[in-house]
């Protein structure tokens, strides 16, 4: 069976009221912030921009999190944030060790790379946790997807990232430009759903996110990407937003499923 993936980006709703109006950080809870904000600025070229700490009646109602202490750096990535929160009190749960890339609670941030072979060099020399063994070219009987290289590693908190490089014609231009910078910025992040048309729902309909791009990933170097042995994935169609079964497989083709939704989105 095949994965759905849907690359949606920041739009107006259909009814013409105004929707979300852009992506401001991507949120990332660790165990311990000086360590973290080590790691992505050491090893993948992030910038610290600000640390504040917060807590009080407000931060803990929008949280939900009582009584809530907590320290959260800001980190820059060419126009893209990360935004890293260190709960101090109450302390939070870790990642579970056998989390894979098929749960509902994964998600990865896409970190782009004008050279994957050294960005992934520079990664293995540090001895980071590997996902997929190592980069993987998607094939070439894929015209959306053929040529994209990436690879799937894990933060000390064991936060699944990718560091994804994109050919000439394939990723937003702004990836192909000249630079003598290795990490470029965050293409995406992507989440783990139920539902795909659900998701599609909530976040196109009532957020105001829009379809963006079509592809369909799988075969063995997905599945070493993912380091799921048998997976598909598919990023749905714009004119199909469909989440019903796909057909039987073919022979040798995968067994196993998983959805998900890839979101993506302007930064401010």
């Amino acid at each position: 069976m095949r994965v759905l993936l849907l690359a949606l980006l920041l739009a107006g709703r259909a009814d013409g009221t105004p929707g979300v109006q852009a992506v401001d950080a991507i949120g990332v809870t660790v165990g311990d912030l000086g360590r973290a904000v080590d790691f992505y600025t050491t090893f993948l070229g992030f910038e610290q921009v600000s640390q504040a700490e917060v807590g009080g009646e407000a931060f803990e109602k929008l949280r939900s999190v009582f009584p809530l202490h907590a320290h959260v750096a800001t980190l820059r990535l060419g126009d893209e944030r990360l935004q890293l929160t260190e709960y101090v009190s109450p302390r939070g749960r870790p990642v579970p060790l056998d989390s894979r890339s098929n749960d509902r609670w994964f998600q990865h941030v896409a970190i782009v790379v004008s050279d994957m072979d050294r960005a992934y060099r520079t990664l293995h020399d540090a001895h980071v946790a590997h996902i997929s063994p190592a980069p993987q070219r998607l094939p070439d009987w894929n015209p959306n997807a053929a040529g994209i290289r990436a690879f799937y590693f894990r933060d000390p908190d064991g936060h699944p990232l990718e560091l994804i490089w994109f050919p000439p014609g394939k990723g937003d231009p702004r990836w192909q430009q000249p630079t003598d910078r290795l990490f470029l910025g965050i293409d995406h992040t992507a989440i783990g759903v139920a539902d795909t048309a659900e998701s599609l729902r909530f976040y196109r309909d009532r957020l105001g996110f829009r379809i963006a791009g079509t592809s369909e990933n799988w075969g063995p170097e997905q599945a070493r990407i993912f380091a799921s042995p048998g997976c598909a994935r598919q990023r749905g169609p714009a004119s199909s937003c469909s989440s019903t079964a796909p057909p039987a497989t073919d022979a040798g083709a995968p067994a196993t499923s998983v959805r998900t939704i890839w979101c993506t989105g302007r930064s401010r």
